[in-house]
């Protein structure tokens, strides 16, 4: 199964991700991922890759593109595969169709990840890391034994600067902006499966698996 993966930060989309690749073994392909394999195996694009990054700028859609589907002609592929992190736009998206088209390739459907705007701001404002030992906890939903304080160093537990509200509500809008053209693209094709993700983790993985046409109940 050919899939994308879709939804805002704090949906919860790197769990579903690992549920998703454990029910399919297909394997679970992330923009980052694909660049780290370029650039370890040297491939002309991975070392086109690594300047930009290395320069702080964002990686030009031509290279982005031409590792997606070196990446997507690899063996593993063959049976099918999550991808997530890639297309982020219309442009990307039409480039990805152009990729499979060539590889005898088709989406099999884009599962969205819906979750309301209050509820991604609760749960991105309110994870605490520790200063000390770098664990991670959030005030609502994996609360330390005793406020502000680590349970396995008693470090102190900081909120950071990416996670305050302003920052989050900014990196939300941004998502929406970029993506909402992407949804309406996909939604045309007939390809998008909206879950809403305002659930349990289990009843979100057996919701998108029923959109699939497929029981993991």
């Amino acid at each position: 199964m050919r899939l994308l993966l879709m939804g805002p930060p704090g949906a919860g989309k790197g769990t579903q991700a690992e549920g998703l690749i454990e029910k399919l073994k297909v394997p679970h392909i992330s923009t980052g991922d694909m660049f780290r394999k370029a650039i370890k195996e040297g491939t002309e694009l991975g070392r086109k890759a690594k300047e930009y990054m290395d320069a702080g700028q964002l990686v030009p859609d031509e290279v982005t593109v031409g590792i997606v589907k070196e990446r997507l002609q690899e063996p593993d592929c063959q049976q099918g595969f999550l991808l997530d992190g890639f297309p982020r736009t219309v442009a990307q998206a039409e480039a990805l169709d152009k990729i499979l088209s060539e590889l005898d390739m088709n989406l099999d459907a884009v599962i969205n990840i819906e979750v309301p705007r209050e509820k991604l701001i609760e749960r991105l404002t309110g994870r605490r890391v520790c200063r000390n030992c770098g664990a991670t906890y959030h005030v609502i939903f994996n609360p330390p034994s005793e406020p502000g304080k680590c349970d396995n160093c008693g470090g102190e537990l900081y909120q950071r600067s990416d996670d305050t509200e302003e920052t989050v509500a900014n990196r939300l809008d941004v998502y929406k902006k970029q993506t909402e053209p992407l949804i309406a693209f996909y939604e045309g094709k007939g390809l998008l499966k909206r879950i809403n993700g305002d659930q349990s983790i289990e009843k979100v993985l057996v919701d998108i698996g029923e959109a699939l046409g497929r029981d993991w109940a």
